[in-house]
């Protein structure tokens, strides 16, 4: 019975998920010794924004956004080669089209309420003991079980 449960929660065994968050954990100090800069997905897609929008929330991350776009680059890149490394090549889904849409813009709307991202408040955040960063991160996580649960229930596909 155990033995289901953890191969149910660690798929692909502890050590790729230990090895992934060692590798998270020190490129976020890395960013920071570097920068002074808590890493947050959500501050390089606004600093990101600053090359084609003129509005001040976008302009503050002007001095530093090239950094911040290589730094999001590489996010992207190294899943891409870890994927063709490791894996069967890139993911794909069955989930529609409009759904991830939908769901990229509900969680663009929650990271603007929550005033940052999981990466932001769960690594840089609660590492620090930000009590914001507690409650954001346990708010997130009780929303995404509770969504998962409501369309587990409702019958809802990919």
């Amino acid at each position: 019975m155990l033995a289901d449960l953890y191969a149910t929660l660690l798929p692909n065994g502890w050590v790729t998920y230990a090895a992934g968050g060692a590798l998270i954990g020190l490129g976020t100090v890395f960013v920071y010794s570097l920068t002074g800069i808590s890493v947050g997905a959500s501050t390089f897609l606004e600093s990101t924004l600053s090359y084609v929008s003129d509005r001040p929330r976008f302009a503050q991350y002007r001095a530093s956004r090239d950094w911040r776009v290589v730094f999001s680059l590489g996010i992207v890149l190294g899943a891409a080669a870890w994927a063709f490394t490791f894996g069967d090549g890139p993911w794909l889904t069955d989930v529609q089209p409009w759904r991830l849409a939908l769901g990229g813009i509900l969680v663009g709307v929650g990271t603007r309420l929550g005033k940052g991202c999981t990466s932001g408040h769960g690594v840089c955040g609660v590492g620090s003991g930000s009590k914001t960063s507690v409650v954001n991160v346990a708010t997130f996580l009780a929303v995404a079980i509770g969504v998962a649960q409501l369309v587990a229930a409702i019958g809802v596909s990919p």
